[in-house]
């Protein structure tokens, strides 16, 4: 099993340059027709969760739109990032996503938090 550090910012300020972001996959989106660059993956629906939601299932962010290669299912934590950052993978190509998911999340170890 590989172990990948990234800096993950899931506070519950707005999204910020060069960060990934934790979320959770609650469904998929099926297109009719789709981008030629578009294939070998997916579009699913992923809910941004913050710190204090982690615990929950859900969080109160609103879901986004996020192109899948990995095979994330319904229910999969996953790290995900967003702007001109999720289409760098892609280059030179390019590919029209606004959020990737980069990678799935098998087990988040949080030390126990104090209050302050």
């Amino acid at each position: 099993m590989a172990t990948v550090a990234a800096k993950i910012d899931n506070t519950s300020t707005p999204q910020k340059q060069n960060t990934m972001r934790i979320g959770r996959t609650i469904g998929s989106i099926t297109l009719t027709e789709a981008h030629p660059t578009m294939r070998g993956g997916l579009l699913r629906l992923v809910v941004p969760l913050r710190n204090e939601d982690l615990d929950n299932e859900d969080g109160p962010s609103p879901a986004i739109v996020a192109w899948d290669e990995l095979a994330a299912g319904n229910g999969q934590l996953v790290a995900f990032s967003e702007g001109g950052e999720a289409a760098q993978p892609f280059q030179p190509e390019g590919k029209p996503v606004d959020a990737y998911i980069s990678a799935l999340i098998d087990q988040i170890d949080r030390p126990n938090q104090t209050e302050s």
